[in-house]
Formats: C-alpha cells, structure tokens, sequence
C-alpha cells in the first residue's frame, strides 16, 4: 500500500504518508497558554503517523482567538511543548508546530489582560466565538499599523525559533479558516490603503513576508503552509480567491518549502488540488475527509501524503487500522472542545 511508505517532504522524512492533521482541541491551560500533560499523552498516543501537525499554536498573546490553545512565546511554553515532542520523537515519530495568528477572530473574554485584537482593517467579523462565558460576538478589531505588522511577522519568526528550541521537526504556516494571514490576503477583510493592501501584490505582501522570516531561521525545508482558497469560515470573503491563490503560489513556489497542505472543498465547487498543481510545483499534502482507499488512489509523484483530521481523533492507532483494514472508531463531537480526558486521550487502539 503506497500510503504505508516513506516519502521525503523537504528535510523531513515520513515512514509512511499518513499525517495527523492540525486540529484545535482547546486542552492547554487556559491562563497561560501552556500545553498540558494530557496533551503530551495525546500526541504520544498518535505518534505512529508519518507525521503529526500540532493544533493552531498562537505566536503571541495577542494572536490568541480561542479559549485554551496553547502558544510558542514564553519560556514554560516551550519547555511544555518539549515534553511533547520528547515523547513522539520516543515512538519513532515526527511532529511539526503549525502557527496560527487568529487576528479578528477573538473576543477579550478569551485573551490575557492586555491582549489587542489585530487586524488588516478595523472590520468585525460577523458571528460569534466560544468563551468560558458563553458565546459572545467577534468584536472590531484594531487596524494594524506598520509598527504592528513588522511586530507580528517577528513573532512569526521568532515563533518558530522557539518551535525548534522545543524539539519540533518543522513548522507549518495556518494561512487559511480566516485567520490573520487569510485577513490580509481578502479583499474582504483588507481595505488598506497603503503597501499592505489594495492591489494584489500589496495583499499577497504579508504572507510572503512572515514565509520569508520563518524559512529565514533554518531554510525552507523545515516550512509548510496551509491553504484552503474560498474558504468563507470565520466570515472570509475575497473578490476573486482563485487569482489571489494563484498569484500567492506562483511567488511561494521558488521558496522550496517542505510541502504545501491544500484542503479541498468540492461541497463549494472548487478544485483546490487543481488550482494548487497549476500554479505550485513541490510536494503537496492533500486534506478534507479522505478514507483509507481514496487517500491511496490520490497519491502520485507530486501529492506525497494526506492529513486525517477526524479519524485522528477517535483512533490514535489510525496506521495499523489502515494497515490491517481494521473498522474505525467514530468520534464523540460533543467533547471535541470540552475540557478533560474525555474525548481526548481515552480513544482506545486495537
């Protein structure tokens, strides 16, 4: 079964091509954005996978959307996250840190005293977010200036110096579901006016930016991003995401990242793979509610894995069921994002 070999993705190199996808779980401590030891026996749990991509790690207090994600900024943090890349590296297994800036997509109630909520534009997001207190809307967010982006493309860079201070393998760009690098890509939620936004070029500047100091640390090889061009989640919109995309890839293509994660949405009518291979020539993780014999029969020289959200949660030995056409266990969405073991690290394996 091809989806049970090796594969090289830029300097990493998976024993087989089934990735554990990024997937919040909200069990870091909610005061201090520390990763827990529960989320330590999680990742073990699932370390037969060729590769495990964390949960959206925040690079900054202020990049911090959600109640109880965990983040790369302070010194207990990373000695946090090394407990956790320790007990994968022990299983044989690979872990890379995904970055995720949430930008408007936050409410105070979920963020430390002092925390700002940043933004492209001073735009709201229309919905509402999951607090400890409830739900409670998205609120307007502050209009970045210069001084601000040039500080949040340092986190990003110094976010991933302490991704690998703390073991992790590589470290993967989250440039989609609406969250600050989406918001300076979309015409929807960038009105600037100045050199981060309006033209295209302008719009494209950010991600490229924040690509450039994160491969700046260690090379390319050690980077990936995730895309998902015309994803409306969190309120994203764009005039036209498949000339952004297209033009974005075309400028991240020369940078040799270790493998672009593209989420299809056929549901919307879009071909995201197709638009991916047309304009981006290196490896490609493909994502979105594959099974085991679809995975397989999409795998070819240029898509070299595919990430499993879902079935990573229910079924930590997700490798050996493949292997030995096990049936899969079915997730309890109820605790999804429920504090606590349950629904967390008591999937049992086979």
């Amino acid at each position: 079964m091809k989806l049970l070999t090796e594969t090289q993705l830029g300097c990493l190199r998976l024993r087989n091509r089934v990735v554990m996808a990024p997937m919040t779980r909200s069990r870091a401590d909610q005061a201090t954005d520390i990763p827990t030891d529960m989320m330590r026996e999680y990742y073990q749990q699932r370390a037969s996978a060729g590769l495990i991509i964390t949960e959206g790690t925040q690079p900054s207090a202020d990049g911090k959307g959600y109640c109880r994600t965990p983040g790369i900024y302070t010194s207990a943090q990373i000695a946090a996250w090394k407990t956790v890349t320790s007990a994968v590296h022990a299983e044989g297994g690979q872990i890379v840190l995904q970055i995720m800036h949430c930008g408007r997509v936050a409410n105070p109630a979920n963020k430390a005293v002092g925390a700002r909520t940043l933004a492209p534009s001073a735009i709201a997001a229309k919905g509402e977010i999951y607090t400890e207190q409830g739900m409670l809307p998205f609120v307007e967010p502050q209009a970045m200036t210069e001084a601000d982006i040039q500080q949040t493309i340092d986190d990003y860079r110094q976010a991933t110096v302490n991704a690998y201070a703390a073991g992790f393998d590589g470290v993967e760009l989250h440039c989609t579901s609406g969250y600050l690098p989406a918001q300076f890509l979309s015409t929807g939620t960038n009105e600037r006016t100045d050199a981060w936004g309006g033209c295209l070029e302008n719009r494209l500047r950010f991600v490229l930016d924040v690509l450039a100091a994160m491969t700046g640390v260690d090379g390319a090889d050690r980077v990936g991003m995730r895309i998902c061009p015309g994803n409306p989640f969190n309120d994203l919109h764009d005039a036209d995401h498949e000339e952004t995309f297209a033009a974005l890839l075309q400028q991240v293509d020369p940078l040799g990242l270790a493998y672009l994660h593209v989420i299809r949405m056929p549901q919307l009518g879009l071909d995201n793979i197709g638009l991916a291979r047309a304009n981006y020539r290196g490896a490609l993780m493909v994502n979105e509610s594959f099974d085991r014999d679809e995975a397989e029969a999409i795998l070819d020289e240029q898509i070299q894995a595919v990430s499993f959200g879902r079935a990573y949660i229910a079924n930590p030995d997700l490798v050996k069921r493949f292997r030995e056409s096990l049936p899969l266990s079915q997730m309890n969405p109820k605790t999804l994002y429920t504090p606590g073991e349950a629904g967390y690290t008591d999937y049992s394996a086979i």
